[in-house]
């Protein structure tokens, strides 16, 4: 068994695939703890590491009306109780460099977003703070070129890293995933994740707002288990018409289990 680095007490081996999961964005703090529970309760059942995700600012939205979270001084705190009361890692997304000091005592790992994943001052100073990072590929970069934000975080001494595939820009309003990024991504030594639901995005194609075709994610998450990811990415939501953000693109939380028994049965085969 390999073990590539521990989050808080959670090793990230390759004994299993991890899963990191939550809402796209904390809308209240109700829900989000319901959402967490019930993830942590069939994980535990099925013995899949767990990390929990929500962002508590999606700062990179493409209309000034969308839904942004709460923000660092209010959400920072929810993430911190969900942490301490059900004992399961924590992540979230920061956008500027001066986030990561202050999100260093609360997180167990930094996220850095597609967008910005060729910040070479949000990454030093994500870096810098000794948590894992999980840094999402930029859907304008090539797999091979994450191998750079690798070396980036590396030269400010942290070496705890993921990174996670999205898809990559496929003309306008589109993504598409080529599923030989994953070898090419786990070349750099860094487990990889695969986004099953940013994946089915359609970005901006909803009338200012984000569309999807939620339809493909368990198609995404089983590709990417076959061509060798070691973790999956899935924002779930209870009601995902009912989402503030990306529900277009969000598995409901009702299929979590199913799909997840399939994803282990590839894992043993891939």
């Amino acid at each position: 068994m390999k073990t590539f680095f521990k989050v808080d007490e959670l090793a990230i081996t390759d004994a299993s695939f991890f899963l990191i999961a939550g809402p796209c964005v904390i809308e209240d703090e109700g829900l989000t703890r319901e959402i967490a529970v019930e993830v942590k309760k069939i994980t535990a059942e099925l013995g899949i590491p767990y990390i929990f995700k929500a962002s508590f600012d999606k700062a990179n939205r493409s209309s000034i009306g969308s839904a942004r979270g709460p923000g660092i001084e209010m959400g920072l705190p929810i993430l911190a109780r969900i942490k301490e009361k059900l004992g399961v890692p924590v992540l979230s997304d920061i956008h500027e460099p001066w986030q990561a000091e202050k999100v260093a005592g609360v997180l167990s790992i930094i996220q850095i977003p597609a967008f910005l994943s060729r910040q070479t001052d949000l990454l030093l100073a994500a870096a810098r703070t000794g948590l894992p990072l999980n840094i999402k590929k930029s859907q304008m970069m090539s797999p091979a070129d994450i191998r750079l934000a690798v070396d980036k975080v590396a030269e400010a001494g942290n070496r705890r890293v993921m990174l996670t595939e999205r898809g990559t820009f496929f003309g306008y309003n589109n993504l598409v995933v080529d599923f030989r990024s994953i070898p090419l991504m786990r070349a750099s030594g860094c487990p990889v994740v695969m986004d099953a639901t940013h994946s089915v995005q359609r970005p901006s194609a909803d009338g200012g707002v984000s569309g999807g075709d939620p339809q493909f994610i368990p198609l995404m998450a089983a590709a990417g288990i076959t061509a060798g990811a070691a973790g999956v990415f899935l924002e779930v939501h209870p009601r995902p018409e009912q989402a503030l953000s990306d529900g277009k693109n969000s598995l409901p939380l009702g299929e979590l289990r199913t799909l997840l028994i399939r994803l282990q049965k590839l894992y043993t085969v891939a």
